[in-house]
Order: structure tokens, then sequence, then C-alpha cells
């Protein structure tokens, strides 16, 4: 399979980052976005992304889906569900059965 080559990109803000994807989001932007603290800071920023576009932003939200209904959400992996099941545990909550 031939490899995309990576063209320059500018964002709204003015960083310039190389892309070989036509996914829109800036590397510097999100890098600046990320939470410190919380489940949030733990996921890589496509799952980030996912959650915050479901309104998912804290841990009781969160506890109101099942595994199945996380990983459905386009941008979620795999390796984020046992992130996320050991965050609510930390906190007393699990997944929805």
């Amino acid at each position: 399979m031939e490899a995309k080559s990576k063209t320059l990109r500018t964002c709204v803000n003015g960083h310039q980052f190389y892309k070989s994807s036509d996914c829109p989001s800036c590397p510097i932007c999100e890098n600046e976005r990320k939470p410190d603290v919380g489940f949030l800071s733990l996921l890589a920023a496509p799952a980030r992304r996912a959650l915050e576009h479901q309104g998912i932003t804290d841990f009781e939200e969160l506890s109101k889906y099942r595994e199945k209904e996380i990983l459905a959400f386009h941008g979620m992996g795999p390796k984020s569900i046992p992130i996320l099941r050991a965050a609510l545990k930390e906190q007393g909550l699990s997944f929805k059965d």
C-alpha cells in the first residue's frame, strides 16, 4: 500500500503542522487543550474528543453508558476502555450493565 505524503497545514490559530490524513484537527491546539486532571487527561485526543462530543465530561455521566456504547463512538478505541474502567472504579463507579 502506498504511503500518503504529508502536507503542510495552518490552523485558524496560526499553528503550522504536517498531516497525511484528512483529519482537520491541529495537533498543537489539541495538545494545548488537553486537561491536566481527570479521566479525559488519560485518553488520546481522538477518544477524548469522542466523549466530549457526546457531552461526557464527568464520571457520573460516563457511568450512565455501557462499554459497548462507548466503543461505538467515532474515535473511541478498545485501548481506552480499561483506562476508563479503572478511572470509574477509583470513584466507586462502573459502566452501566
